[in-house]
């Protein structure tokens, strides 16, 4: 991981926190001070958290796993989906869809019948119904695309999750909890890191930090990637 300094940071937002009535106390130790009633966080936990977070995704990457990218909050929707995209991964961004991962049989049923749809739109196989036939088809394939568009590469339920706002997805991160699947998230000082097995103490409103995180997130994915390239590519020689 390259080097991260206390300044970029600053420069990011990533060290505000919420209004200290909002705290939750389990957010002690990453909580650096607090100003005109604001928790500042202290980057130098962050800082390490990041690290820790970073090497077990690169881990994820290279042993071929699956990061699911989450943030359904306004301001992280755009940038959650661009990372996930650019790094190829998985996301969900408008709406946990209940039962993702507890229930994912189901939803990989409904993803095999979006691919299908699709399939067949493109190749003019729907062409053969009659308008308002195409019309309920089309409008089927909009509500399956912005439900679960972005699990469309799936075949297995994902191996982890990134999540922005631990308390906004607290949903997601019940059901990876329920699975056993490891939580990499977001935690402001609002949230409880006992239940992130990889939590990264930082504002999760400000879009620079957010941008910020995510993109390292995108780092790590791809540096696990490369690695992975190289390792076929020896057992290929």
């Amino acid at each position: 991981m390259r080097e991260i300094s206390l300044l970029e940071m600053l420069q990011k937002g990533v060290h505000f926190g919420h209004q200290e009535s909002r705290w939750s106390p389990k957010m002690r130790p990453y909580i650096f001070t607090s100003r005109n009633g604001i928790h500042i966080i202290d980057l130098e936990a962050t800082r390490d958290k990041i690290r820790s977070a970073y090497d077990f995704v690169v881990a994820l990457a290279k042993s071929g796993g699956q990061l699911l990218f989450v943030g359904t909050k306004r301001q992280a929707k755009v940038i959650v989906r661009k990372a996930a995209e650019t790094c190829g991964m998985p996301f969900m961004v408008e709406r946990w869809v209940g039962g993702a991962l507890t229930n994912f049989a189901t939803i990989h049923e409904l993803i095999k019948k979006l691919r299908r749809l699709k399939s067949e739109q493109a190749a003019g196989m729907l062409e053969k119904y009659t308008k308002k036939e195409q019309l309920n088809i089309q409008k089927e394939i909009n509500k399956l695309q912005n439900e679960i568009g972005g699990l469309e590469m799936l075949e297995k339920i994902p191996q982890a999750l990134f999540v922005v706002d631990a308390i906004k997805e607290r949903t997601a991160i019940r059901e990876a909890n329920k699975m056993n699947i490891p939580v990499v998230a977001i935690c402001d000082t609002n949230s409880n890191p006992d239940l992130i097995k990889f939590p990264i103490p930082a504002n999760d409103d400000a879009t620079k930090a957010i941008d910020f995180i995510c993109n390292l997130m995108v780092e790590a994915v791809n540096e696990g990637k490369s690695n992975l390239d190289l390792t076929a590519k020896e057992i290929q020689k």
